[in-house]
This record gives C-alpha cells, sequence and structure tokens, in this order.
C-alpha cells in the first residue's frame, strides 16, 4: 500500500492543480488584461502567495540541498536567501513605482523610458533567459516522474510541460495564482514538516565548518566564497528584472499591496527555503547510518529510504509544487512578452475573433513551452540553466531598469549599450568556463587556456560592473535636455 502512497498522490495532486486552473478561465472573458496581469486585482494574500511561489523553485529546493549536502550551508542556502533579497530590495525601491505605471509587461517599462528598439531588444533577452528558466524547472519535474512515478525522463518533461500548459494557457495569470496560493501552502507545510522530522528523529548533526556560523563560505576564496556571493547577488539583482516577478507587482490592486506582498514573500521564501540547507548537512550522517548511497539527489535519498511515505509524499509535492509554479510564471511571462513586445500586439486590439493580445498569447504560450522542452531534454541539468537565466538579467537590464526609475540623465543609447554589452558579455564568459556555479559547463564550452575553474563566479560580477559603467558614460555623452518640454512650459506661462 506504501508503494503505491507516492505514485496515486503525485497523480491526485496533478489532476487536481490542472482542475484549478481550468476553473481560473472563467475569470478571463474574453479579456488580455484579465489573462495577463488579473485584471490588477490580485489581493495581498494571493499576491504575496503567488510571488513566494515563483522565488521557491526547483533551485530553491533540489539544488540547495545537493549544494548545502556538498559544500556547506551558504552554497546551498544562497539560493532562497538570494530569491528573498531580490523580493526584499524590490519591495524597498521598486514595487510602489513600477505598479503605479500600470503597466502589462516588465519590457513596456523599457518601452516608455527608452523607445521600441530598447523595448524589442530587453524583450529578446527576457524570452532568451526564460527560455533557460523553464527548462530548467522542466528538467527538475522530469527527474522527479523518472524517480517517483516510474517514467522515463523525456515522457515526465513532456507530461509535466502538457499540464502546465493546459491550465496557464486556459487562466493565464487568474490560474497561475490560485494554483500557487496553493503551492506554496504544500511548499511551506513540507519544509517545515520535514525539519521537524529530521531534528526530532536524528538531530541536526551539523560537520565542523559547514553550519550557518562558518562565515569562511563568505569570506574565504578557497571555500567557495566567490561561487557564493555570485550566486547570491544573480538571484538578489539579477531575479529583480524577471518578467514573472514584475507581472505580480503589475497585478497587485494597489502599490501598498505590491510593496507589502513583497516583504511577505521575502520572508516566506526564507522560512521554506533554509530548512533544507539545514537537513542537508545531516543527510550525509544520516544516509550513511541508513546504509544508504545516494545515486541522484541527496533530498530523494532521504525521501526514499528515510522519510515516512506519508511526509515523503507532502515533501515530493512540495518540490513539484516549487517547479510548476515557477514553470507556469515563465511561459505565461515569456509568451505575453512574444506577443505583445516582440510583435507589438497592443491591448485593445481586436478582431472578429476577439482580442488579439489574448489569442496570440495563448499560441505562444505553445511556441515558448515547446522551446522549454526542447532545452530540458538537450541539457538535462537544472543548476547551469536556472542560473545563467538570471545571470542575463542581472548583467543588462537591470542597470537600466533602476536607471530608468532613479537617474534623470539616463538615454535610450546608454541602455542599449548597457543591455547588449553586458549580456553579450555574460555569454562569452559563460561560453569561455569549464564550470558555472560549481557546475560543470555542458550546455555551452569552448575550450581555451585563459579562463579555469577558480575563475568561477567572477563573471557574474564583472558583467553588471561593465554594463553600469557603459550606461553613464554613454548616458552622459548623449544626453540632451528637453528643450521641447522647456518651451511648452513657457507657452504655458504665457497663457495664464
Amino acid at each position: 500500500m506504501t508503494e503505491a502512497l507516492l505514485p496515486s498522490g503525485i497523480i491526485a495532486f496533478l489532476i487536481a492543480t490542472l482542475g484549478i486552473g481550468l476553473y481560473a478561465s472563467k475569470q478571463i472573458k474574453g479579456d488580455s488584461v484579465n489573462f495577463l496581469v488579473a485584471g490588477r486585482g490580485l489581493t495581498l494574500p494571493l499576491a504575496a502567495a503567488t510571488l513566494m511561489a515563483q522565488s521557491v523553485d526547483s533551485n530553491a529546493t533540489l539544488g540547495n540541498t545537493d549544494l548545502a549536502a556538498e559544500f556547506g550551508f551558504w552554497a546551498g542556502a544562497a539560493l532562497p536567501l538570494g530569491l528573498a533579497l531580490c523580493l526584499f530590495l524590490t519591495a524597498l525601491f521598486f514595487a510602489k513605482p513600477m505598479n503605479r505605471m500600470g503597466l502589462i509587461t516588465l519590457p513596456d517599462f523599457y518601452r516608455v523610458k527608452y523607445g521600441r528598439t530598447t523595448e524589442w531588444v530587453a524583450a529578446v533577452l527576457m524570452v532568451i533567459s526564460f527560455s533557460f528558466l523553464l527548462a530548467g524547472n522542466l528538467v527538475a519535474g522530469g527527474y522527479l516522474f523518472q524517480t517517483f512515478l516510474g517514467t522515463s525522463y523525456t515522457l515526465g518533461v513532456l507530461l509535466l510541460a502538457g499540464i502546465v500548459l493546459i491550465y496557464t494557457a486556459s487562466g493565464g495569470l487568474f490560474a497561475v495564482a490560485y494554483t500557487d496560493a496553493i503551492q506554496v501552502f504544500i511548499a511551506l507545510i513540507g519544509s517545515l514538516c520535514l525539519f521537524g522530522f529530521i531534528g526530532s528523529t536524528f538531530g541536526l548533526d551539523i560537520p565542523a565548518g559547514t553550519g550557518p556560523l562558518a562565515m569562511a563560505q563568505m569570506t574565504d576564496p578557497g571555500s567557495g566564497a566567490l561561487v557564493n556571493w555570485a550566486t547570491l547577488l544573480a538571484l538578489g539583482l539579477g531575479d529583480i528584472v524577471a518578467i514573472d516577478f514584475m507581472a505580480r507587482i503589475f497585478s497587485a490592486e494597489s502599490p501598498e499591496t505590491a510593496q507589502r506582498a513583497c516583504l511577505i514573500g521575502s520572508f516566506g521564501t526564507v522560512i521554506i527555503g533554509v530548512p533544507f540547507s539545514i537537513i542537508a548537512l545531516s543527510a550525509p550522517s544520516i544516509l550513511q547510518q541508513a546504509g544508504v548511497t545516494a545515486e541522484g539527489p541527496v533530498l530523494y535519498a532521504l525521501l526514499q529510504n528515510v522519510v515516512p511515505p506519508i511526509l515523503a509524499l507532502l515533501v515530493i509535492v512540495a518540490i513539484l509544487s516549487a517547479s510548476l509554479s515557477t514553470a507556469d510564471g515563465a511561459i505565461l511571462g515569456t509568451s505575453s512578452v512574444i506577443a505583445h513586445n516582440i510583435l507589438g500586439i497592443r491591448h485593445g486590439s481586436h478582431n472578429a475573433g476577439g482580442d488579439r493580445l489574448l489569442a496570440l498569447t495563448r499560441l505562444m504560450a505553445v511556441f515558448i513551452t515547446v522551446m522549454g522542452v526542447f532545452f530540458a531534454l538537450r541539457v538535462p541539468q537544472t543548476g547551469v540553466l536556472l542560473l545563467l537565466a538570471f545571470d542575463l538579467g542581472f548583467a543588462g537590464l537591470l542597470v537600466p531598469l533602476a536607471g530608468g526609475l532613479f537617474y534623470p540623465k539616463s538615454t535610450r543609447e546608454g541602455a542599449l549599450a548597457c543591455i547588449i554589452v553586458g549580456s553579450l558579455m555574460r555569454l562569452v564568459l559563460f561560453a569561455l568556463m569549464p564550470v558555472t556555479f560549481g557546475i560543470e559547463n555542458t550546455l555551452l564550452y569552448i575550450p581555451n587556456n585563459w579562463f579555469k575553474a577558480d575563475f568561477d563566479g567572477i563573471p557574474t560580477l564583472i558583467s553588471p560592473l561593465v554594463g553600469l559603467i557603459l550606461f553613464l558614460v554613454v548616458s552622459k555623452l548623449t544626453y540632451k535636455p528637453a528643450r521641447i518640454t522647456e518651451e511648452s512650459v513657457r507657452k504655458a506661462l504665457q497663457n495664464v
């Protein structure tokens, strides 16, 4: 009976998620604003839950435990803490002004501030990076299906992609919000219950030099400090320009709700993610006592061999929830950017078939899901794909966003220079590095004698700095006072 519990429980959860997502389609009413930003009416509980769900992905659970078990607490905890930092910084500086602008997608900001060309370039970069993000979460789901449902990896990826596509394309952000609220609750309960079980049953046996207070992990390059800081900053700063995060900011019912939702989401991300890091420190000794050798993710080995079946099911569903909640946001955000910003279909564009933006976004959801499946099958690794997605945003997109809000002399030319050079530099350095964030680069590595493994982490820090310098220098050289505005003011004063 216990052998059938895990497969049947997982299948029941997937069916329930699909049903809730399809039910949410009733809220769309043929309007693309309802589909893309939930009618700009998400209340605080829904907004906070969906922001928290987007930050808790397979990287913050599976990747977190594997890294912490191998390299120490900060190697794993940098993932959820980085995502929590992103939400905290967004609450302080970005949530209110971005919500007030009444945007539909994040590239809209680049059009409003810098023009159509910048919008298009930024949108293309976002689509590329979020295709990697989607693929990374499909990889995690494919391995989960293979391990606990007995499917092949390929079939697992296809099944997960199909389920997410159906409910996301049907119910849009309403479906994403409703399913995210349930998924993040499951992730919270699963994380805390697992932590309580491990602590009460086995105790927390933390090897010397690996725990939260072993700060050499953040100060000594030989202990992985560069990689840990790179991870923390890539997620903490790069994820600010994530299209799925910003879609939820735009969807909140007010600027105040958007800000509070980010703060709650930041706190919740820490509560869910950090227990996995601490559990991972004790995992090797627990598995050794049980006579088990982990051949895959450490967390899977614990769930299969140590944890009671009912608790194992809860944690597995929590991990699956994390993958689903990020995958649906990636599909919706990326498809909307393709339709609205790259192809230029605006809200209010109708034909005999109804809202064109709504129809095209749904069609693009199919396209982006196929692209995500392709990457997931070609590169069956979560870490490289997920972290590269955030790195690209950090390198090219963050500075023009902050500059557009807070630097009055920012220009279109400065923004384009930062986006193009910063992101291209990051891609080139990625291709020249044999490892990225401690993970072997099997996606695109060009053998060379210049860049070695001990340079890992530095490309994440260099590329945004180059982008920032270019943004400031080019903006200074190309900035011109708005003469038309001054003339308009004079005319207005003359008419008073």
